[in-house]
C-alpha cells in the first residue's frame, strides 16, 4: 500500500509518498507561500534531484494538487494514477482526551478538531483545510487523522489534571494534554526495536529537543509522565519558549507592568528560551558559536538549557517506578548537539548515566552513545513523524471501525 503524508501549516503543506511494503520513501516535498505571491513547491523523488518550481498557491486545494500532479507526472513522478494512494494520512494535533490512536475522519472528528481550535488555534484551523482539500481532491481513499495528542492522551489522572478547582477541569477541560506525541511514539518503539527489546517491557525517557521541546516518559509502551502541559509553553525552555515559569511572575507583568495578555503571550511564545536569555538566536548553534566567543549571556543559556533538560529527564523517569532502561534523544538539538547531549547527561550521573565521547560525536544516526559501564542506555535516534504517520495509517485503514 502506498500512504501519502499530509502536515498541513497555515501558509504550506509539507508531504511524503510512502510505499508501506519495506517503509521506503518515494516522494517527499514541500509547499511553502500559500496564499500570497511567489509560492515555491520544493519535491524530490527518491534517487533523483530535488526540483524547485515557483508559482502561485491561492490556497490549500491548489497546493495540493500542484502535489498529486507531481506524484504522477510523466517525468518526474513515482506513480502513474492517482489510484495508486491507498490511503492519506493527516498530521492533526489536539483532538482532546477522547481520541487516543488515529481515526478514520468522519464528521464527528471534523467537529472534535473544530470545539478544539480555541486551545489550538494555529495548528488546528490549517490542518482542517489540509484535510477538506485533500478529501476533495481525493474522495474515494481512506482520509486518517493521527493527533501529536493521541499518544499521551491517556495519561495517568495524577499527571494531566492540574492542582486548581477541580471544577476546571470537569466543566472546561483545562489538564495536561502535552504534544510531540508521534515523535516520542515513534523514538520510544524505535530505540526498543534497536535494542531488542519488547516494547512491551521497556521503560524511557525520550527527549525531542528542538525549537520545540518536550520530555516524556514511557513505561512498557505507554505515556506516564511528560514536560509539556495545557499549551505548548510549559516545561523546559526552549527555543522562543520560556518553559515553567512562577505563575505570579505573569501576575506582575499584567497588574504590575500593565501588559496586555497578547504581550504576555508574544513573550512567553516568542521572546523567551534561548533567544531571550542569550540575545543571540533560538538556534543552538549560534548560542554554542556565542558561546565560544566569550558571550556570558550565551554561555548561561546553553547552561541553563541543560539544567533545565536533565531536570525533566529525573524527575518524568520517577515514573517509571523505579527501573530506567534507556535516555533517547531526538530532534534537531538532540540528534545533532554531541555537547548538549553531553552537558545534559553529566547532570545525570547520580543515575549511573555515562556517555562514550567517542559514540557521542554522531549527528543525525541511530546510536548508542551511553559508555559500556553505563546503568543507563543512552541513544540517539533520529525522530520520524511522517513514517510514524503512516504506520497508524496503515493500521486504521487495514483495521476498519477504528474510528471515534
Amino acid at each position: 500500500m502506498k500512504i501519502l503524508v499530509l502536515n498541513s501549516g497555515s501558509s504550506s503543506v509539507k508531504f511524503q509518498l510512502i510505499e508501506m511494503a519495506g517503509r521506503a520513501v518515494l516522494a517527499r516535498g514541500l509547499v511553502e507561500r500559500i496564499g500570497v505571491p511567489c509560492g515555491l513547491l520544493r519535491y524530490e523523488a527518491a534517487g533523483r534531484e530535488a526540483l524547485e518550481r515557483k508559482m502561485d498557491f491561492p490556497d490549500h486545494k491548489a497546493a495540493i494538487t500542484r502535489t498529486l500532479d507531481a506524484l504522477t507526472d510523466r517525468s518526474i513522478g513515482v506513480i502513474p494514477e492517482l489510484s495508486s494512494i491507498g490511503a492519506v494520512g493527516h498530521r492533526m494535533v489536539l483532538g482532546g482526551p477522547t481520541i487516543r490512536k488515529a481515526v478514520r475522519i468522519d464528521e464527528a472528528v471534523v467537529k472534535l478538531v473544530e470545539e478544539y481550535v480555541k486551545l489550538a488555534p494555529l495548528h488546528n484551523p490549517p490542518t482542517l483545510t489540509g484535510f477538506r482539500a485533500a478529501s476533495s481532491l481525493l474522495p474515494d481513499v481512506p482520509h486518517v487523522g493521527v493527533f501529536d495528542t493521541a499518544f499521551t492522551a491517556g495519561l495517568p489522572a495524577t499527571v494531566h489534571v492540574y492542582p486548581i478547582p477541580y471544577e476546571l477541569y470537569e466543566n472546561y477541560g483545562i489538564r495536561r494534554f502535552s504534544y510531540h506525541g508521534t515523535s516520542h511514539k515513534y523514538v520510544a518503539r524505535r530505540a526498543a526495536e534497536f535494542l531488542g527489546r519488547d516494547p512491551s517491557d521497556f521503560r524511557c525517557v525520550t527527549c525531542h529537543l528542538g525549537n520545540g521541546c518536550s520530555i516524556l516518559a514511557v513505561k512498557d509502551g505507554s505515556p506516564v509522565d511528560t514536560s509539556l502541559g495545557f499549551g505548548t509553553v510549559a516545561g523546559l525552555m526552549m527555543g522562543t519558549r520560556s518553559g515553567d515559569v512562577d505563575p505570579d511572575i505573569l501576575l506582575y507583568m499584567m497588574e504590575g507592568l500593565k501588559m496586555g495578555v497578547e504581550d504576555v503571550r508574544r513573550v512567553l511564545y516568542r521572546e523567551s528560551g534561548l533567544k531571550g536569555v542569550s540575545g543571540v538566536s533560538n538556534d543552538l548553534r549560534d548560542v554554542e558559536r556565542a558561546a565560544d566567543d566569550g558571550n556570558p549571556r550565551a554561555r548561561l543559556a546553553f547552561d541553563m538549557f541543560a539544567h533545565h533538560a536533565s531536570r525533566y529527564v529525573a524527575s518524568t523517569a520517577l515514573s517509571l517506578e523505579g527501573r530506567l532502561d534507556a535516555v533517547v534523544f531526538t530532534a534537531g538539538m538532540g540528534e545533532n548537539s554531541s555537547r548538549m547531549r553531553t552537558a545534559i547527561c553529566r547532570r545525570l550521573a547520580l543515575l549511573g548515566i555515562r556517555l562514550d565521547d567517542a559514540r557521542n560525536t554522531v549527528r543525525g544516526k541511530e546510536a548508542v552513545i551511553s559508555a559500556e559501564d553505563s546503568s543507563v542506555v543512552v541513544l540517539v535516534v533520529p525522530t520520524n513523524e511522517e513514517l510514524m504517520i503512516a504506520l497508524e495509517t496503515e493500521e486504521v485503514v487495514v483495521a476498519p471501525g477504528a474510528a471515534l
